[in-house]
């Protein structure tokens, strides 16, 4: 008796887990290009001329300004692409920008500082899921719901321009 009580047990939890997944699939117009807009938080997935979709966005805790050297919590600016995806992230799911390019590496070269890196797209935290918009250290965030339709829409080699 206690065997069937068992596997009905881990039957169910198998079904409930299934239920639950943070990750999504999309089948719309592709993604050809992402823009982001520091100035007013926002971040557009484009489909050549067309939004497919904006988000609000948070960014790295100094956003004035390009990203020079690691620690200076600012959001890089430029033409970057998307070159990874992480779908065990610490803040959800994240999908990484190629950062730092090598004029980035030169520029930080010229201040004898490192450029950094680990620059994504990505989730929120608990504590920063219902507000605080620029907390990151040069990250651009959204909230879970959001990195899940941004993670499956978005392929990797997908250009990314972050404007001031």
């Amino acid at each position: 008796m206690w065997i069937i009580r068992l596997s009905l047990m881990l039957i169910l939890s198998l079904g409930v887990a299934g239920c639950s997944t943070k990750f999504i699939s999309y089948d719309g117009p592709e993604v050809t290009r992402i823009i982001v807009h520091k100035g007013e938080r926002r971040m557009y997935l484009m489909h050549h001329d067309r939004v497919l979709r904006g988000f609000d966005i948070g960014l790295g805790f100094t956003p004035e300004g390009d990203k020079k050297h690691q620690g200076d919590g600012k959001t890089p600016e430029g033409e970057y692409f998307i070159d990874r995806r992480n779908p065990n992230s610490e803040y959800h799911l994240s999908l990484g920008i190629s950062y730092p390019s090598p004029q980035d590496r030169y520029e930080a070269r010229l201040l004898g500082k490192d450029p950094g890196g680990d620059i994504f797209i990505h989730g929120r935290p608990p504590e920063y899921q219902t507000g605080g918009r620029d907390w990151t250290w040069g990250c651009i965030a959204v909230t879970d719901r959001e990195i899940e339709r941004i993670y499956a829409m978005v392929k990797d080699g997908t250009p990314i321009t972050i404007n001031p």
